[in-house]
C-alpha cells in the first residue's frame, strides 16, 4: 500500500490527506477489517473494485464509487458494519472514507476526483 492524497477537482478541496492504496487481492479483501476506526483525513482506495462489504468492521464508513476517469458514480453515506453494496458495473475503484466525510466535503455524483502521491509523483484524474 502507498500513501496518497484524494482531492476534488470541482472544489479543489482535499478529501483525504492520507489515503492508502489497496491494489492486491489480499489488501482489498482485508480492507478496513480489524481496525478500530478510520481517522479523519484518512481513506482506503480499493483498486480495482466495484462493490464492497463491511463485514467484520467495527464502524460506519462513507463509500464512494468512481469510474476509470475518477468521476463519482455513487456515494453510500455512513454504511454500517455487516452491509453489502450492490455491484456498480461502471465502477473501477472504491474509496472508503470516515463516515460523514463525503457530505462534509460536498461530494456529489459526477464530481471528478484526483489521486496524488504525497511526494507529488503520482497523479490520476
Amino acid at each position: 500500500m502507498m500513501a496518497t492524497e484524494v482531492s476534488s477537482l470541482e472544489t479543489t478541496r482535499v478529501i483525504a490527506r492520507s489515503a492508502e492504496l489497496a491494489r492486491t487481492p489480499w489488501a482489498r479483501l482485508i480492507g478496513l477489517m480489524g481496525r478500530s476506526s478510520l481517522p479523519n483525513g484518512a481513506a482506503l482506495v480499493l483498486d480495482p473494485s466495484n462493490s464492497v462489504h463491511t463485514c467484520f468492521m467495527r464502524f460506519p464508513i462513507d463509500v464512494v464509487f468512481v469510474d476509470r476517469d475518477w468521476s463519482v458514480l455513487e456515494i453510500r453515506h455512513s454504511m454500517r458494519p455487516w452491509r453489502l453494496t450492490r455491484l456498480i458495473l461502471r465502477a473501477k475503484r472504491v474509496i472508503e472514507l470516515p463516515a460523514g466525510t463525503a457530505a462534509t466535503a460536498g461530494l456529489a455524483v459526477g464530481d471528478r476526483l484526483s489521486l496524488a502521491s504525497t511526494g507529488g509523483s503520482l497523479t490520476v484524474g
